[in-house]
């Protein structure tokens, strides 16, 4: 049975006052032209109050208030925040106290390492490849397969094995590293490594008990810094997959052991959403809780100087 071509009738179509509708968008949350000579703190005040300029205040409110209360910040990172040169802002905010531990895995390890032996770090991986080359750099595998072997056998975990190495033999770019800087100013940091993803792991010095034995040190002296976290703030920062997983876990012992992790703040911070880091850190940790995850997206040489100028200018 076909329809006629009959237009509908809208004489008894019912509107409503403009002014009683609940609307998302007002004129109060817009933003303000920037102001010249306000600097970040008035950058940071003329961003509108919605979607994601929205979240990165909140986040910032979220780690002012965990550094003035001691409820922590840990800062998980990914190797391509070391790679896009950002270890110089990591250090300064450990100095400013903006840093309870950090975490990160075996790549991010290995760029830090190279830039604290060299000043320079991430070869060509299309170049070196072909040749045979690839990841076959004599001090990386070498010293840095010592540093690990060594450090884990007198009890270290790899993050603190590295970091005194570093300090130890007084690296000539140690004031880049995140590495060193953690064990200059006592602060816990954490590798977690997947065996194989690494191109230590090519090398004849490698040795799989103490990286996994390392590993594993680490994953429970993660454990201990996340269940302080109450009121604290997570920030996972180009890590897609090892760092959220182990995250995941971390908070489950935690809970496990009857901490409530109350008023947790979890932020993953890439230039893309991807699933476990919106999931396992974002979503699954704060449910319930009273805690609230956010997503920041932005390229990290950008993003997250410009997070570290705002914490500045606030403090």
């Amino acid at each position: 049975m076909a329809f006629p071509y009959e237009a509908f009738d809208l004489s008894g179509v019912r509107t409503y006052p403009l002014a009683s509708r609940a609307s998302k968008a007002k004129v109060s949350d817009f933003a303000s032209p920037y102001v010249k000579g306000s600097g970040v703190a008035g950058l940071v005040a003329a961003l509108p109050d919605m979607l994601g300029a929205a979240d990165f205040c909140a986040v910032v409110r979220a780690m002012v208030d965990a550094r003035r209360r001691g409820g922590g910040i840990i800062w998980g990172f990914g190797a391509h925040v070391i790679k896009v040169g950002l270890s110089p802002v990591l250090v300064d905010l450990a100095e400013r106290g903006f840093v309870s531990a950090f975490a990160t895995n075996g790549a991010g390890i290995i760029h830090d390492f190279e830039i604290a032996i060299g000043g320079s770090t991430s070869e060509d991986v299309d170049e070196a490849l072909g040749t045979g080359r690839f990841g076959m750099a004599d001090e990386t595998g070498r010293h840095l397969n010592r540093a690990i072997n060594e450090g884990v056998g007198r009890g270290l975990g790899i993050g603190q094995a590295v970091g005194a190495y570093l300090v130890d033999a007084q690296a000539p770019y140690a004031h880049l590293s995140v590495a060193a800087t953690a064990a200059r100013l006592g602060i816990p940091l954490t590798a977690h490594v997947a065996i194989g993803t690494d191109i230590i792991h090519m090398h004849p010095d490698a040795s799989g008990a103490a990286l996994g034995e390392g590993s594993l040190r680490d994953f429970r002296y993660f454990t201990s810094s996340v269940a302080r976290l109450d009121h604290g703030v997570y920030l996972n920062c180009g890590s897609a997959v090892v760092l959220p997983e182990v995250f995941l876990k971390a908070v489950a012992l935690a809970r496990n052991a009857g901490v409530t992790l109350a008023g947790l703040t979890t932020v993953n911070l890439d230039f893309v959403r991807l699933y476990r880091p919106q999931t396992n850190v974002v979503s699954r940790p704060v449910a319930g809780t009273g805690g609230r995850g956010y997503s920041l997206v932005g390229h990290h040489e950008i993003l997250i100087p410009l997070l570290a100028a705002a914490l500045i200018e606030a403090e």
